[in-house]
Formats: structure tokens, C-alpha cells, sequence
């Protein structure tokens, strides 16, 4: 999938959704009410592109990510997974800032510079496997939130899935902020960006495969189990953040304990009746202050 059809993709969608923003609600409360804690005045159509969705996923994606994980062994799915996590902790740590979680910005960083050389061009997570900081993910979409943007309704894009309003605007941002793409698009490497996108298409479909079946085996209405399990890793996500910037204002804000004074101990001295001489210059005695 190039980057130039995906984002007229959501570009479609995107605008779909400003037109059709003005959907009437109905005059029963308690149907008005239902409808607007699902925030979907789009169902109808939404629920199409679903359809279609999922027959392409059936068709195609499924069994491209099943040859996929039977003819490769762990260790090189794990090798190109962890490829594509490293290539997007720039991106990551933009939004961090944007954010306001310096901390978890400085972590995506590290982890970039330090997987990108000793881990093998990221191949391994050194940082995490010694102990460090693992990934985490955010993105334009979260960003938005924290700003204090409303999601908008929610929207099923053609072949991305769901999403809404704010973080499909979110997505069209994208095709510009990924710094290593941008890299990339500037030297003439376009190819290794379209490469990099069918490479995390199709490590996000194999990660998925059992997760999606055992949704699908246990869900009467497959749309919407996904609606909502979008929704609430959503809010999930935004809350990270959240929490993130506040915790990054608490350590800002606490009271730094200022050094203990030295404690100057006098030389014995040789005086007359026993008394200690005045302690000489550069005869200053650091003492423990709880002694």
C-alpha cells in the first residue's frame, strides 16, 4: 500500500465525515441518548466499509499473514518488529514533547540512538533487554487529544479501520511527521518508505491474527466489539499521556532539599589550659548531619 493511496484514502474519509456531520438525532431521549454515547452518526455507512474491510482482510491479509508467520521463524519476525518499533521512536518522541512528557521523549530518543548502534540497526531491543526503557506508542491522533480536541464521530476508514474524526485528521498529518520517512523521501529513498509501510501492515495483521479470530468467535456483532474496543484503547492511550505530562509537572515542581552545611571541627590544639586551637584554613571537616 503506497502512501500516496493511503492518504487519499483517509483523505476521503476524512471529508466524508465533515459532510456528513450534520446527521439529525433522533427526537426519542432515550434512543438520542444511546446514540450519542456511541458517537457513530455514521453507523450505516460505517458498517458498509466494514463489510468491505473485512472481505479484503479474508481474501488477502489473512493469508499473506499466516504463510507469513509458518514460513519464518521467531526470531526474524521479532527481528523486523523490532525494526519497525525503532524507526518510529523519533516520531514518538516528537509527540511526547508536543505532549508535555519530556521524561518519555528523552526515553524514545535514548532507545533510538542506542538500539540504532548496538542493537543492530534495532534488530534487537538492547535497551529493554538490559533493563532499560521499553517502547511505548502515541501518535498525532493523541497529541490532538491531550490539546484538548474532541474525537469527533467515529469513522471506518477504507483499509485502515477505525478511527474518528480527530485522529483521522491525526493520520493525514502523519504522511508529513515521521521524521525518518522524511529522511528518507529527501534522499530519494521513497522506496524504503513503501517497504517500511507494507512491512508494518503486515507485522500488525500477523501480531492481530489470534486476537482477531477469537473476537470473531466470540462476538455477536463483530462491528460493534471493534467500535468499542477502539474506543477504550483510545482513552486508554490519551490517559498515558495525560498522566505522563502531569507526573513530568510533579517532578518539575518538587522542592529540591538544599546541600547540608559543612560542619567546621576545630584541630586540637597545643594552647594553654587544654583549649583547642582555632581550626587553620582548609581544615574543614564534612560531617554527616544525622550524626
Amino acid at each position: 500500500m503506497s502512501r500516496g493511496f493511503g492518504f487519499c484514502s483517509v483523505v476521503a474519509a476524512v471529508s466524508f465525515a465533515v459532510l456528513s456531520g450534520c446527521t439529525t438525532l433522533p427526537d426519542d431521549p432515550d434512543e438520542r441518548a444511546e446514540m450519542e454515547s456511541l458517537n457513530d452518526p455514521l453507523e450505516p455507512t460505517n458498517r458498509a466499509i466494514f463489510d468491505v474491510n473485512m472481505a479484503l482482510d479474508d481474501a488477502v491479509m489473512v493469508p499473506v499473514a499466516e504463510s507469513y508467520r509458518s514460513n519464518t521463524p521467531d526470531w526474524f519476525r521479532d527481528a523486523v518488529h523490532n525494526i519497525l518499533t525503532n524507526l518510529q521512536e523519533p516520531y514518538v518522541a516528537g509527540n511526547d514533547l508536543l505532549q508535555g512528557n519530556p521524561r518519555a521523549a528523552a526515553d524514545s530518543l535514548g532507545r533510538f540512538l542506542i538500539n540504532s548502534t548496538f542493537g543492530l540497526l534495532g534488530a534487537r531491543d538492547a535497551v529493554a533487554d538490559s533493563g532499560g526503557a521499553k517502547s511505548h506508542k502515541t501518535d498525532i491522533g493523541v497529541t490532538l487529544a491531550v490539546w484538548g480536541i474532541g474525537e469527533g464521530p467515529y469513522m471506518m476508514l477504507p483499509l485502515f479501520g477505525p478511527s474518528n474524526l480527530r485522529d483521522g485528521t491525526g493520520k493525514v498529518a502523519e504522511f508529513w511527521a515521521s521524521p525518518t520517512g522524511a529522511v528518507m523521501s529527501a534522499n530519494g529513498l521513497n522506496v524504503i518508505n513503501n517497504v517500511q509501510t507494507g512491512a508494518d501492515v503486515l507485522d500488525t495483521r500477523t501480531n492481530l491474527l489470534d486476537p482477531m479470530k477469537d473476537l470473531r468467535r466470540s462476538s455477536l456483532d463483530e462491528y460493534a466489539a471493534i467500535r468499542s474496543l477502539y474506543r477504550q484503547s483510545r482513552e486508554a492511550s490519551i490517559l498515558a499521556a495525560r498522566q505522563g505530562q502531569q507526573a513530568s509537572r510533579a517532578v518539575e515542581a518538587a522542592p529540591v532539599a538544599p546541600p547540608a552545611a559543612p560542619s567546621v571541627r576545630a584541630r586540637k590544639g597545643t594552647g594553654t589550659g587544654g583549649k583547642a586551637a582555632p581550626a587553620e584554613h582548609g581544615s574543614v571537616e564534612f560531617v554527616d548531619p544525622v550524626k
